[in-house]
């Protein structure tokens, strides 16, 4: 068969191949939507973005900085992110290699006896290598050499493969920058609980001995036969009762000191703090951008984007796999029955090339079931992307409104703060001149109680908020 004629043959079957591998089935397109509002609302439309903060800027107390200091190094669950990392980079250097030729050495020996009534050991007993020398019996085998296979990408299934490997590779980068982000807002929300419940704590004691000095004021007036056993027990029972609930609020301090450590990556210790700056702490002031950064500075929207970019990757690659595939091996070595005669070129010396053209023909059910899996994977991300985005847009809505609200409910509460804690001071003085009856006093107590845990819940809640929306925002993490 003349090379012309070869050529031809190879040519009509890489049609034939091209053709029948080219037929992939219809599938349903969708293209992320990324729009969002202009403007968040009730805010003003200014690009100027607290996201953009390191969180060493955006929280100044010291002994916070610490805290989160100390949990960006040991906190365990963010070191396995950072394995996850690395087993992502591990995965690009694996597509990588998958493109380029294979290429390895080898080496062998054996020995073969076979039948002397066979073809070939008939064949052998008559051959003889040089002239009175016959075929050894049994055959010794020694061979060394290279090989290579190589399969080309000509239609970058291998190409995209890799390049869906660096997309996720990002994707777990930015995993790890939401998981630092929550990390931080965590141990700063848990902080400012810690410093909420010192408050609470200090608030109870002061009550404790404000109604200790009132049931030594009944007692007197008892033994005065101005009051009754009844309004003692009274006061003796409210005594008791806040007492029991300093012990509650030491229990949960303990809890949260506790949890701060476990986030810190550490053994329950105290966690150091200054509880009297509680109240003077003033929630920043937020300035919160235009939702359009959201695409650009949160992490999780970021994540999610990568990973739909390697899911739109994985589509190309399924549907590469119903194209012809060519690939290449080849040999180049020496073999010999006798060690002496192993390097002898070219007696020795092999070789070989060869080239293979396949493509699925018949029962294409398994490529059709990965390329239409790949598909849904996709179309899944593309719903992922876009409720990401929703869901950062309503978060940062949220907290912008929260804020807002608190400032206004703090105001208010500290107004009742005040009115209840002079009235605790006027229902004592009614209850010496027997103007006022121990009920009205026990429950001006307790009122001003609640009023003033009430107030250190709003702020509270208004710190939380604070943080809330730098971590809405998409800060921390820089």
């Amino acid at each position: 068969m003349s090379k012309i004629r070869m050529y031809k043959y190879a040519g009509v079957a890489l049609i034939v191949l091209s053709f029948t591998g080219c037929k992939t089935p219809a599938l349903v397109q969708r293209t992320e939507n990324t729009t969002v509002p202009a403007n968040y609302e009730n805010a003003l439309q200014d690009t100027v973005n607290v996201a953009t903060l390191t969180w060493k800027e955006y929280f100044t107390d010291p002994y916070l900085d610490t805290l989160i200091d100390t949990a960006l190094k040991n906190n365990q669950e963010l070191n396995i992110t950072l394995q996850e990392i690395e087993i992502a980079k591990n995965e690009i250097r694996a597509r990588k290699g998958e493109y380029l030729p294979f290429v390895g050495l080898k080496g062998g020996a054996g020995v073969e006896k076979v039948g002397r009534y066979t073809s070939q050991g008939a064949n052998d007993a008559n051959t003889e290598i040089k002239p009175g020398k016959e075929f050894p019996d049994p055959l010794p085998d020694f061979m060394v050499g290279a090989y290579a296979s190589w399969e080309i990408d000509i239609w970058g299934k291998l190409h995209n493969a890799k390049k869906a490997a660096i997309s996720r590779y990002l994707s777990t980068v930015e995993g790890k920058n939401f998981m630092v982000t929550n990390l931080i807002a965590e141990i700063a929300n848990s902080y400012y609980e810690l410093l909420a419940l010192d408050n609470q704590l200090e608030i109870v004691n002061q009550n404790i001995e404000i109604q200790s000095n009132a049931l030594e004021i009944v007692k007197l007036q008892k033994q005065a036969a101005r009051t009754t056993e009844l309004a003692v027990r009274k006061f003796e029972a409210e005594v008791l009762k806040t007492r029991s609930l300093q012990y509650d609020i030491q229990q949960s301090i303990v809890e949260t000191e506790n949890r701060i450590n476990y986030l810190a990556g550490r053994f329950p210790q105290h966690v150091e703090r200054d509880h009297t700056t509680f109240g003077s702490i003033l929630p920043t002031t937020v300035q919160s951008g235009i939702p359009s950064q959201l695409l650009a500075n949160r992490p999780d929207i970021k994540q999610a984007e990568f990973e739909l970019a390697a899911s739109k990757l994985d589509v190309k690659v399924a549907k590469a796999k119903f194209y012809p595939s060519l690939g290449i091996t080849a040999g180049i070595g020496y073999q010999a029955f006798n060690p002496s005669y192993l390097i002898k070129t070219p007696q020795s010396l092999l070789y070989s090339l060869a080239g293979d053209l396949t493509a699925p023909l018949i029962n294409r059910n398994a490529i059709k079931a990965e390329y239409y899996s790949a598909n849904s994977r996709q179309l899944q991300a593309v719903y992922d992307y876009e409720r990401t985005i929703l869901n950062g847009y309503i978060e940062v809505a949220n907290q912008l409104s929260k804020i807002k609200n608190l400032e206004k409910s703090y105001d208010l509460r500290s107004q009742q703060v005040d009115a209840l804690t002079e009235s605790i001071n006027i229902s004592n003085d009614l209850f010496k001149s027997a103007r006022a009856d121990y009920m009205e006093v026990l429950l001006t107590q307790r009122d001003a109680l609640e009023s003033k845990f009430e107030l250190i819940e709003t702020r509270k809640q208004q710190l939380t908020a604070v943080v809330n929306i730098y971590k809405a925002l998409g800060g921390g993490w820089k």
